[in-house]
């Protein structure tokens, strides 16, 4: 009786345990991906996002080493983070560092400064970014704002692509 139920529990954890090995490798294989595609794909300084879907242009950015999925927003003065992707790139602030006040769609909302060691998108790479981190759940993901936009000599939308230059 009790080796058919132990072959079973053996089974749900062979496979839980091969579910979060393949994350881990995906994970992976995206940074792989957007550390090297773009090397092959884009001019060196440059990079050029499509639109998604949505309207919106979506960044696979390496913050610290770390691939972070960004959303960029011209009308964010500063890169903000979430604090899960904060925390992912190694970025922890404590509950004094929330300072600065910024003003949002949905009201204001305290944040805090943290500078980000290197920002990579695609060949562009950027060093001492300032950057913002909000509290847990006030942002999901991550908005690519002027902070790092300003430091490129140019960028511009046509035609479905926003084009960024170095």
């Amino acid at each position: 009786m009790w080796k058919p139920i132990s072959a079973a529990i053996l089974l749900v954890l062979l496979s839980v345990g091969s579910v979060e090995y393949l994350k881990r490798r995906t994970a992976q294989k995206k940074i792989e991906t957007a550390q090297q595609a773009p090397e092959a794909s884009q001019p060196r300084g440059m990079m050029v996002l499509q639109e998604d879907g949505r309207g919106h242009f979506v960044a696979a950015t390496i913050m610290n080493g770390v691939l972070v999925e960004s959303v960029v927003d011209t009308g964010a003065s500063l890169i903000a983070l979430s604090m899960e992707d904060a925390a992912r790139i190694g970025v922890f602030p404590n509950a004094g560092d929330f300072k600065v006040s910024l003003s949002t769609a949905n009201g204001s909302i305290s944040a805090a400064p943290v500078k980000l060691r290197e920002v990579r998108l695609g060949t562009i790479r950027l060093q001492d970014i300032d950057a913002v981190v909000l509290p847990s759940g006030r942002l999901k993901g991550t908005l690519l704002g002027m902070s790092f936009l300003r430091r490129l000599s140019s960028f511009q939308v046509a035609n479905g692509a926003l084009l960024l230059k170095e």
